[in-house]
């Protein structure tokens, strides 16, 4: 399993075999069972999540009392709090296992031991921490700018193994639909 995270860490940087086998040394793995919370409203984020094999979603319970999904981690996707694991503080938002899934998990002080000692990975994170602020600005543009219908769309037809992957329900409320309405789009799209 540890040859996914290789695979990654080398699409942004090289490392030698040597090199990677001590980045490893930083890493826990874990695995998660299906609706397991690895974070949960109030406690501090204290590590970063590479999903080796799963799907995992970051939400929050809006003040309805309503789960409201921000992100997915799929397979080769990271995922934690970035405020609550920066700085330490309570977080607003939970984490949690949308599938069994196989997880690698840093603590904050272990990462930021691994950027001293390996700044090669500095380059790493900073790559995938861009990657996922543009994701990020992305969401944001397409939650002002597209209607709920275009928005399904756009989001169907850049990842459609993810709609295809993700329940209903979920995708859902990451897309700030009810499952009912996302059911009607899903009979329109196949007539």
């Amino acid at each position: 399993m540890s040859e996914i995270l290789k695979n990654h860490i080398r699409k942004f940087v090289n490392l030698s075999e040597e090199e990677f086998a001590a980045v490893l040394s930083f890493f826990r793995t874990a695995e998660v069972a299906k609706k397991e919370n690895l974070l949960t409203e109030g406690q501090i984020c204290g590590s970063n999540y590479f999903v080796l094999k799963g799907c995992l979603r970051k939400f929050f319970i809006n003040d309805k009392g309503i789960e409201q999904t921000t992100e997915f981690a799929i397979e080769n996707w990271w995922i934690t709090d970035h405020i609550s694991f920066e700085h330490q503080t309570k977080s607003e938002f939970y984490i949690q296992a949308v599938e069994p899934s196989i997880i690698l998990m840093i603590d904050r002080d272990s990462q930021e031991r691994l950027l001293e000692l390996h700044p090669k990975m500095e380059r790493y994170f900073r790559f995938i921490y861009q990657r996922a602020y543009a994701a990020a600005q992305m969401r944001i543009k397409y939650l002002f700018d597209l209607s709920k219908e275009e928005s399904y769309h756009a989001f169907y037809s850049k990842y459609p193994e993810f709609v295809q992957r993700i329940p209903q329900y979920l995708l859902a409320s990451f897309l700030g639909f009810t499952p009912e309405y996302l059911s009607e789009l899903r009979k329109k799209k196949r007539s």
